[in-house]
């Protein structure tokens, strides 16, 4: 009987693993044409099997960003919300996407100008459930039409032509294009660390130190490979400078960087290796918990420099005074969109709570464990971050037992 099992389990996962092997693959292409004379893009969405896909609804948000629809099949607004069930054959769904987006007067979050356009993928295809007929895989790619004189476009993902690019999600059904985008006459410098291809791209006369960038990032990837097991094949640079936003903001395995934002600040921190660790580990808390993904993003900013040498004894306790001097009157961490000074309470905690992990495991464990834990769950909340920091501790923790926490 017990050979008989075996057989059958063996053949049952023969099975499955066929039928995984035979799933038909569907082309699913985003063909954009970028628009400058408009600030806008021309996208379209194309599947070389409609019929293997039900439906596409899509979140077209209350702004109108999206209009001038077009399908093959049946296209219906209702709300904010478009439903697209594509015809039998060929099928596509044409639109347009207002690019440009100013976060205030004369302050830009994405901009199209008359010789380059940066832009977050996420904009270029609204967010979709997707209903999709069973053993259909859908293979996406990203193919762009640049204006005449345009020589080039960057994003994050493997480049599989001049033009062309390979879009593939593990982790969601719905393959769409993602993460920082820059098309135009652009300046580039490309290096390779450990096992990611790392470019960093600007428009040309943006002031953007291109090799400033990679140096920085060259002296730190030792220490980031260390702490993260998580490294992107790519990863992406962009730069611009006024009217784009200050700062330094991450997208997926990208980060914009304004050129007058400096890759180290006088309090101590880097901006540029703040959104490093904020791409690589893709915190993703909830529930008035974002205290987690702010501190560990600042906190590693910080870290990270100090283990490769850049930040000495004495210049790292006097960010630790900054910090106890800028968070004072903190007496929270939660919330949904947390302060600066609540930021800074959130680094000491975690300071501390390295410590705590240091001395109760014997140098065994340390805060880059709790870390990796963060980073493999979908989502965190403080309640669970803390059970995570005690498993590894092996007791419950000191540092963690607050009422910044509650």
């Amino acid at each position: 009987m017990k050979v008989a099992a075996k057989l059958a389990a063996g053949l049952m996962v023969l099975a499955i693993s066929s039928a995984a092997w035979s799933a038909r693959k569907v082309d699913l292409d985003y063909h954009v044409k970028l628009l400058p004379q408009t600030e806008q893009a021309e996208v379209r969405v194309s599947l070389s099997q409609g019929s293997a896909v039900r439906s596409l609804d899509f979140d077209l948000g209350h702004d109108g960003t999206y209009s001038d629809f077009k399908a093959d099949g049946q296209w219906k607004v209702t709300g904010h919300r478009g439903l697209w069930q594509p015809s039998a054959d060929k099928a596509s769904l044409t639109y347009r996407v207002r690019l440009t987006q100013a976060r205030k007067p004369g302050v830009y979050e994405a901009r199209v100008t008359p010789g380059w356009a940066m832009f977050r993928g996420e904009d270029l295809v609204p967010t979709a459930r997707l209903d999709q007929q069973d053993g259909v895989e859908l293979v996406s790619r990203l193919m762009f039409e640049l204006p005449a004189g345009w020589k080039s476009i960057e994003t994050a993902w493997p480049r599989i032509g001049k033009h062309k690019f390979r879009v593939d999600n593990v982790s969601r059904l719905f393959d769409r294009p993602t993460g920082w985008m820059l098309a135009g006459n652009l300046g580039s410098r490309r290096v390779r660390l450990g096992e990611t291809e790392v470019t960093v791209a600007s428009p040309k006369a943006q002031g953007m130190r291109r090799m400033d960038v990679l140096t920085l990032l060259t002296f730190v990837w030792p220490q980031v490979e260390a702490a993260f097991p998580r490294h992107p094949a790519k990863l992406l640079v962009v730069g611009a400078s006024d009217p784009m936003r200050r700062g330094a903001f991450s997208a997926r395995d990208s980060i914009f960087l304004n050129s007058r934002t400096p890759l180290v600040s006088e309090n101590g921190g880097s901006p540029l290796i703040r959104e490093v660790v904020q791409a690589i580990g893709r915190f993703n808390d909830h529930d008035s918990s974002d205290w987690i993904s702010e501190g560990m993003g600042e906190f590693y900013a910080i870290e990270l420099l100090r283990r490769a040498g850049g930040v000495t004894d004495e210049r790292y306790q006097a960010i630790q005074a900054r910090l106890a001097r800028e968070s004072k009157d903190v007496t929270s961490l939660r919330g949904e969109h947390v302060s600066g000074a609540t930021v800074s309470r959130a680094v000491l905690v975690l300071q501390e709570l390295d410590r705590e992990i240091r001395v109760k495991t014997h140098n065994k464990r340390s805060l880059d464990d709790l870390a990796q834990a963060v980073m493999r769950a979908d989502r965190i909340t403080t309640a669970e971050f803390v059970q995570l920091a005690e498993s590894i501790i092996g007791e419950s923790s000191v540092v963690l037992d607050s009422k910044l926490l509650r």
